[in-house]
Parts: structure tokens; C-alpha cells; sequence
């Protein structure tokens, strides 16, 4: 089998019943769907047998989280690409094509994906897209200098909309897990997602380390996909904020040694504890005593963690998308300009 395309499955019903049809139908031959099910409960895995029952269905059994699901799940799938998709992801017919070409083409590009827009659900509960870039990697992602990620696209909450200017094909530090392609040989050689992470950023650890291997990351702009986003952990979760501060640290941990040296990295790490504890204090003067505690979690965590094995590679290559600059600072001082800045930042560099 050329492609596999796995969604990753946990107590979705509705996005399955809303977009599994037009996922199944869009694929061409060569190309298999599986639905990978993380012990669902409210009934989206018997409901997908019974409507699709053609569709391979690997029952988990638990929740592993998406690092720990996409590893289970992808040891059982023989294929040359592997393409992982979200549930709350709507596509259209042809939107494989041009990734799965693009990676034949290309053997030296690793992971790709395409662009994300938003997808809007409206008040009567129906779906409708938006020609706005999505949050969660719009038209390919990029990281600052203290390891903060944004987008070609979307920079902190503040999103474009598309009118054609990403439009080329291009290098990235990371595409989204919620649509990313990416070679079975390299997913293999990587070990898969760094299991610690469970979920959120590890899609971005996975490029960079691929990136270390010497392979390119790059968006597709001949493919786009529109995201719902937030399906499964809504943006204001504790929970969510907590994954998002600590694999932040584990990400920087994983890969800048390599990337920029030992004692650049450990200033970095330095200033991002620093930065992050400026953020849980905003939280507590702010009466956000949820975030606060996430925050302190999030550094326990890290902490804990940061000493077990971590499936990490030794190469050390030119990384696209690391960004000598401070997106926060930038956005603040350039407000509505962030993006023509950042395109010209591009174009110089």
C-alpha cells in the first residue's frame, strides 16, 4: 500500500459523521483509510463499523494521547506514507494528490502538509469554511528564538485570511499533526512521536528532529484542508495550557542542544522558565488561578520528565524556520503589520 491515511479517534461522533464521508470518498486508489480508536464511549467506533464497513478499524483499547495512539497505531500500518489527519478536519476531492505527489517528487523532503483554513461552526451546529487561515499551522509553522511557535498565517491569536500570498511552495520548521504527511521510513528511523509529550507540539518535535536527520519540512499550497480545531481539548483548558508550557520546554530540551549548541540552549531554557513564569504571574494577578496552577504544573512536569530517554536523534543540519527573533516583542510593536514584517523577514532570509 502506497498511503495510508490514519484519524486517531477519541469520543468524536459527530466530526466522524460530519467528515468521514467526504475523507473516504476523496481518497484515490492506492490510498486506505483507518480509523485508529483510542476507547471511545460514546459510540463513534461502532457507528464507523456500521456505516463504512470496509473502513480497518485498530481499537486501542485506551487513550494514549495522540503521541502515544499514533505510535500504537501506526506499528500495525504497512505503508510508504503515512498521513495523519484529525476528525475535525473537512477535506475536498483532490486534496491528497498534490502531497503524495509533492513527496514522490521530492525524496529529500520528509514531512509535508497543506495549508489549513478555518472551519466555522455556526449557530444551527452546521460547518461552513472560511478562506481565514486556521490557529493550529495556517500555511506552515515557524519557531522564535526563545522557542515560541507561530505561523505563516497566524502569529499568537491573530490569524490572515488568505488571499493567495503563501501561494509557493516553501520550507518550514513544522507542519500540524491535525494534517501532516510523512514518510513510514523516516517516521520508523525517528521512532514515531516522542511519546512524553501525549499531545500538543510533538508534531513540532517530530519535524525538527526530521529536519536534524537532513530532511526538509514543507507546505503543499496546492492542497488545502479546513480545521475545526479545539474537538477534542477546548482552547481555555487548564489541561491544554498545562501540555502547551511543558512540551514547550521539552521541545527545546529534545533538539536546540544540537540545534545551537549546549550552552546556547541551556540561556534559552533559562529565559523561557523566566518568561513563563512572568505569564503565571500575569494569570494570578489576573484572577486566573486555573492558569496560574497549569503553569506550575506544566515546569513540575518538565522537570520530571526531562531526565527519562527521549527519542531524539544526534545529526545536526541547517534548520529551516528557526527565527532569530522575538515573535512576542514583534507582534506587540508591529500590531496589525506582524504579517508583512514577517513575509519581508522571509524574503530576506
Amino acid at each position: 500500500m502506497k498511503t495510508a491515511v490514519v484519524i486517531l479517534n477519541w469520543n468524536t461522533e459527530r466530526y466522524l459523521k460530519a467528515f468521514l464521508p467526504s475523507l473516504v470518498a476523496s481518497c484515490p486508489a492506492g490510498a486506505e483509510v483507518v480509523l485508529a480508536d483510542s476507547g471511545s464511549s460514546d459510540g463513534s467506533l461502532a457507528w464507523a463499523a456500521e456505516a463504512f464497513p470496509g473502513l480497518r478499524i485498530i481499537a486501542l483499547g485506551q487513550n494514549y494521547g495522540f503521541t502515544g495512539g499514533y505510535n500504537r497505531a501506526l506499528a500495525q500500518v504497512d505503508a510508504e506514507y503515512y498521513v495523519l489527519i484529525n476528525s475535525d478536519i473537512e477535506v475536498s476531492s483532490g486534496w491528497l494528490e498534490p502531497l503524495v505527489e509533492y513527496m514522490d517528487a521530492n525524496p529529500r523532503c520528509g514531512v509535508c502538509g497543506p495549508k489549513l483554513h478555518a472551519l466555522i461552526q455556526t449557530a444551527s451546529g452546521s460547518f461552513e469554511r472560511s478562506d481565514r487561515f486556521e490557529y493550529a499551522g495556517a500555511a506552515g509553522g515557524l519557531l522564535d528564538r526563545f522557542g515560541y511557535p507561530f505561523c505563516r498565517g497566524r502569529v499568537l491569536k491573530r490569524t490572515e485570511t488568505d488571499t493567495g500570498q503563501y501561494d509557493e511552495t516553501a520550507k518550514v520548521m513544522w507542519v500540524s499533526g491535525a494534517c501532516m504527511v510523512t514518510r513510514a521510513s523516516l517516521w520508523k528511523e525517528l521512532g514515531g512521536f516522542d511519546d512524553r509529550f501525549f499531545a500538543h507540539m510533538e508534531e513540532i518535535d517530530y519535524c525538527w528532529r526530521a529536519q536534524r536527520l537532513g530532511y526538509s519540512v514543507e507546505v503543499v499550497p496546492q492542497s488545502t484542508v479546513w480545521h475545526l480545531g479545539g474537538g477534542t481539548l477546548a482552547p481555555d483548558s487548564p489541561f491544554k495550557l498545562e501540555l502547551n508550557y511543558r512540551n514547550n520546554l521539552l521541545l527545546l530540551d529534545n533538539n536546540l542542544p544540537f540545534t545551537a549548541g549546549p550552552a546556547k540552549a541551556r540561556l534559552v531554557i533559562f529565559m523561557r522558565l523566566l518568561l513563563d513564569g512572568m505569564s503565571a504571574l500575569v494569570y494570578l494577578l489576573t484572577g486566573r488561578i486555573a492558569a496560574f496552577k497549569a503553569v506550575w504544573r506544566a515546569h513540575s512536569g518538565w522537570r520530571k520528565l526531562r531526565g527519562e530517554a527521549s527519542r531524539t536523534v544526534t545529526g545536526k543540519s541547517g534548520i529551516e524556520g528557526y527565527w532569530k527573533i522575538c515573535i512576542i516583542l514583534q507582534s506587540f510593536l508591529r500590531g496589525k503589520g506582524i504579517f508583512n514584517y514577517l513575509r519581508r523577514y522571509e524574503d530576506c532570509h
